[in-house]
């Protein structure tokens, strides 16, 4: 070992160590809790439809689905193509196959839709709870900037950042921007 090498400090990892499951933020202990019933609660209200159309969704996506079908589906072409010795026709054209087939794929993709017409739902309710974060958060720190901004004032300090912070002190309107993001999509669009 040369001296260059021995005097180079060796990486033993992380300076703090993660946290544990019992040491988390009382706050993050009960949004996890908020999430985790509020996940019960949604599962609970699901219609039977729903459920069935989930299970099926969940079983169709399996290896075991792929599995079982490689196996249906195999023995089938084997045996009417004359594959299997002392299993008679029954399908010599597959014309049977291709229509269970057809049938099966039609009700598989309507299970998967139903399934992500559900999810989609419950997406788009987190997504208006993260807007609603968001606007929260938005409002809160640009209050905090306006309180900074008042005691830099009185301790005379030059917080003024060319202007910057006036900018950052006013509010945000949620529907201002709304309108200028539909307003700029539009101009794309033509």
């Amino acid at each position: 070992m040369t001296n260059t090498e021995s005097s180079r400090p060796v990486y033993a990892g992380p300076t703090v160590q993660p946290p544990s499951a019992h040491d988390l933020a009382g706050a993050l202990e009960r949004n996890i809790d908020a999430l985790v019933e509020r996940q019960k609660e949604t599962a609970a209200r699901a219609t039977l439809e729903e459920r069935i159309a989930e299970g099926v969704t969940r079983f169709t996506g399996s290896m075991l689905f792929v599995y079982i079908h490689l196996c249906l589906f195999g023995f089938w072409i084997l045996a009417n193509i004359g594959f299997i010795p002392g299993v008679p026709r029954w399908d010599e054209s597959l014309v049977v196959l291709a229509m269970i087939a057809s049938v099966e794929a039609i009700f598989l993709s309507t299970f998967v839709l139903i399934s992500q017409n559900r999810m989609a739902a419950v997406a788009d309710k987190r997504a208006d709870l993260n807007l609603q974060i968001s606007l929260l958060t938005e409002h809160e720190t640009t209050k905090l900037i306006a309180i900074v901004s008042e005691i830099a004032k009185r301790l005379d300090v030059d917080a003024s950042l060319g202007g910057e912070v006036e900018e950052l002190k006013r509010d945000v309107a949620p529907e201002a921007v709304l309108d200028r993001l539909e307003s700029k999509a539009a101009e794309v669009e033509n």
